[in-house]
């Protein structure tokens, strides 16, 4: 079954005027349809692993703010900043931090959200 209806498109894939048969025709050609196919399903596929990136990079970042202690290092992680710049924090006073031992320092993560607001 023919149609009679005659509309005027730009092809999505390269961008030439044609006069479309259907109201749904989007590509001038088989060759442009396929190729522009191809064009979606390889945008899909990269805007998916790029998903996939951002939520293994924010997956640390979630697990520190679980945690009721932090040490140093996930301090500095999670502000941002260098490990020296949280220790001049815990110097100065604007962070409270408890000594365990000669390498293991904890900060309470109520004190770092209190440092924030």
């Amino acid at each position: 079954m023919t149609s009679k209806i005659q509309v005027q498109r730009i092809c999505q894939h390269c961008g030439k005027e044609f006069t479309a048969r259907t109201t749904v025709t989007k590509c001038c050609s088989d060759h442009c349809s396929k190729m522009f196919y191809k064009a979606r399903q390889r945008a899909e596929k990269i805007k998916q692993s790029n998903t996939e990136t951002q939520q293994i990079i924010n997956r640390p970042i979630e697990e520190l703010k679980a945690k009721d202690f932090l040490s140093v290092k996930e301090v500095s992680d999670l502000l941002g900043c260098s490990v020296r710049t949280v220790y001049r924090l815990v110097e100065t006073g604007q962070i409270k931090a408890t000594n365990l031992g000669e390498r293991l320092t904890r900060i309470k993560r109520t004190d770092i959200d209190s440092l924030l607001t």
